[in-house]
């Protein structure tokens, strides 16, 4: 599950998204239009900056921005920096794998199995959307089932 860090970390990621180029945002702006704390956000946009998303300035004119055009992000670097790995338990992690204390045999786990398939989905969509597409997703809820399970 996404954390508050990442929902906020993505909320203010859209928000440099819609400046017009060259522009920045201070964080006290972003806070305020996307209704996170100040102190939160500052120590969100802080990972982004070091995760090489954003750029910052410093003085009259600065703020933050994109480092890069937002049709070369892709969502799942940003929610690996804020949240680290995708996978839903650690057993099934590429980068994070940590074997579970009550399982003496990983490679045999039907668990771990089934948690593997859906890191692999939850990557094939953020590894794969940018946050131009990000941005450009409007109008209503396309994920919610026929029968209202999302």
């Amino acid at each position: 599950m996404l954390t508050k860090k990442g929902k906020y970390g993505l909320k203010a990621l859209v928000h440099l998204a819609q400046l017009e180029p060259g522009k920045t945002a201070f964080v006290s702006e972003i806070a305020l239009q996307n209704n996170i704390s100040k102190k939160f956000l500052d120590a969100i946009l802080l990972e982004l900056r070091k995760g090489g998303i954003l750029r910052s300035k410093k003085g009259p004119g600065g703020g933050y921005a994109l480092s890069k055009p937002a049709s070369q992000i892709y969502i799942g670097h940003a929610v690996r920096i804020l949240d680290g790995p995708l996978a839903p338990i650690r057993c099934a992690s590429k980068t994070a794998f940590e074997a579970c204390d009550d399982c003496d045999f990983p490679e045999d786990c039907q668990i771990r199995h089934s948690m593997t398939q859906v890191r692999d989905a939850i990557s094939a969509v953020l590894d794969t959307m940018t946050l131009e597409d990000m941005v450009a997703r409007r109008g209503p809820l396309s994920a919610q089932s026929a029968d209202g399970r999302e």
